[in-house]
C-alpha cells in the first residue's frame, strides 16, 4: 500500500509551521497512544505512522529533502521513509518524549506514569558522499562504503546507576505553601540512561565508546539525482547502553558524463554529421547508457535538428517510466580543404540549391524542446 502524504498524515499543509507541526502531532499522539488505546492495533499503527511523519517534518534538513523529493528523498538501506513504522514505542517515547509531556516520554494522565520512564540516548547522525555514474542512476545501486564511527566497546560492563536506582529520573520534593510538590529532572550521573558503567576496556570514553571502522551496505533507488539525500536509519554513531544508533546521511553526486547532458529524467547527445551526410541523408549510431540505437538522418537535415527517442532517459525517483533521450543533430563545417574539394564547392557556390533560405522559421534550442514534449 502507498505509503500517505506526511502533511496529510499531520493534517497540516506544506506552509505551516514548526509549532503548528508539532500541535497536530501532539494532538494525534494524545488520541492514538496505546496507553490510550489498549490492544488496538489501528491506535498503534496511526501512533506509529503520526511519529514517522513528525520525526520527518520537524527536522529541516529532512522536511527540505521530503518537500523535494518525496517519499523516494527519505529511501536508504534500511528501507524507510522518517522510519516510524520501523520503531518501537521505545525508540518514539526516546525521541519525542516532550511531546507527551514528560521527560523520560511518559504520557502523564495515562498508565505510563508521567516521567518514570528511562531515557534512551541517540548517536549522532553521520553524513558521507556518495559519487554515482550516469549507469548507475539508471539502474540504481549497491554501495559498500567504510564508515568510522562511534560503538559499543565489547566487553563494556554495567550496573543500575547508584543515583538514580536505574529509574533516570531524580525525584525531589519541596514543602510549599500548597503543600508538598514533586519535582523530577534527567539524572545527572547517567544522563537519564538509568546505567552506570562498572567495567570498560582501555581506549575507550567513560560510557565504553570508541571509534570502529565499519563496512555499511546502501541501497541506492534508481533515478537520484544530483544532491539528493538519502537516510540509512541506524548506521551513524552509535549511542551508550540502553540508547539507539544515530544515522547515516548519504548525499549523491552524480558525476558528469561524456556523452550525454542531465535535465531531470531527460538526457541529451550533441550528434555531429558531415555536410554531406546533412545533404543526402545517412544514418548514424547514438550511444545509450546501456547499448546502442539507430536514427536515420533525413536528407536536407539542418544543424539544430532535435531528435527524440522515446524511453531511452532516466528512470524518475518517484514516480513510473523512462525519460527520454534528445538527440541534437549538429552539421559540422569542415576547415581545411583540398584544391580539388575547393574547387569543387566554388562550381556549387552560384547554385540556387546552396543558398540559405531567408523566409524560414528557424526556432531556439529549448523553443524545439518544447514542440516536441507538446
Amino acid at each position: 500500500m502507498a505509503k500517505r502524504d506526511y502533511y496529510d498524515t499531520l493534517g497540516v499543509s506544506k506552509s505551516a509551521s514548526s509549532s503548528e507541526i508539532k500541535k497536530a502531532y501532539r494532538k494525534l499522539a494524545l488520541k492514538y497512544h496505546p496507553d490510550k488505546n489498549p490492544d488496538d492495533a489501528g491506535a498503534e499503527e496511526k501512533f506509529k505512522e503520526a511519529a514517522e511523519a513528525y520525526e520527518v517534518l520537524s527536522d529541516e534538513t529532512k522536511k527540505q529533502q521530503y518537500d523535494r523529493f518525496g517519499h523516494a528523498g527519505m529511501r536508504g538501506a534500511a528501507g524507510g521513509g522518517g522510519g516510524g513504522h520501523h520503531m518501537n514505542m521505545e525508540d518514539i517515547f526516546s525521541q519525542f518524549g516532550d511531546i507527551f509531556g514528560g521527560g523520560g516520554g511518559g504520557f502523564g494522565g495515562f498508565g505510563g506514569g508521567g516521567g518514570g520512564r528511562r531515557r534512551r540516548m541517540k548517536g549522532s547522525d553521520l553524513r558521507i558522499k556518495v559519487k554515482l555514474t550516469l549507469e548507475e542512476v539508471a539502474t540504481g545501486a549497491k554501495k559498500k562504503i567504510k564508515v568510522a564511527k562511534q560503538m559499543q566497546a565489547e566487553g563494556v560492563e554495567h550496573s543500575d546507576c547508584h543515583q538514580c536506582n536505574g529509574t533516570g529520573q531524580i525525584r525531589r520534593v519541596t514543602n510549599t505553601i500548597l503543600g508538598a510538590m514533586q519535582t523530577s529532572s534527567t539524572c545527572p550521573s547517567c544522563n537519564g540512561s538509568g546505567y552506570s558503567i562498572t567495567s570498560k576496556p582501555s581506549g575507550t570514553d567513560q560510557w565504553g565508546m570508541k571509534r570502529e571502522e565499519q563496512v555499511v551496505t546502501i541501497d541506492i533507488p534508481s533515478g537520484v539525482e544530483d544532491g539528493m539525500q538519502l537516510n540509512v536509519r541506524g548506521e551513524g554513531n552509535g549511542a551508550p547502553i540502553g540508547g539507539v544508533a544515530g544515522d547515516l546521511l548519504v548525499v549523491i553526486e552524480v558525476l558528469k558524463h561524456d556523452a550525454f547532458q542531465r535535465n531531470g529524467k531527460n538526457l541529451h547527445h550533441d550528434l555531429y554529421i558531415s555536410f554531406i551526410d546533412a545533404t543526402l541523408g545517412s544514418s548514424a549510431q547514438i550511444p545509450l547508457l546501456s547499448g546502442k540505437a539507430k536514427i536515420k538522418v533525413e536528407p536536407g537535415t539542418q544543424s539544430g535538428k532535435l531528435v527524440r527517442l522515446r524511453g531511452k532517459g532516466l528512470p524518475s525517483v518517484d514516480s513510473y517510466g523512462n525519460g527520454d533521450l534528445l538527440v541534437n543533430i549538429n552539421v559540422w563545417t569542415p576547415k581545411n580543404l583540398t584544391k580539388e574539394e575547393r574547387k569543387t564547392l566554388e562550381s556549387l557556390r552560384e547554385s540556387s540549391n546552396f543558398q540559405p533560405e531567408t523566409d524560414h522559421d528557424e526556432r531556439g534550442f529549448f523553443d524545439k524542446v518544447n514542440d516536441l514534449f507538446s
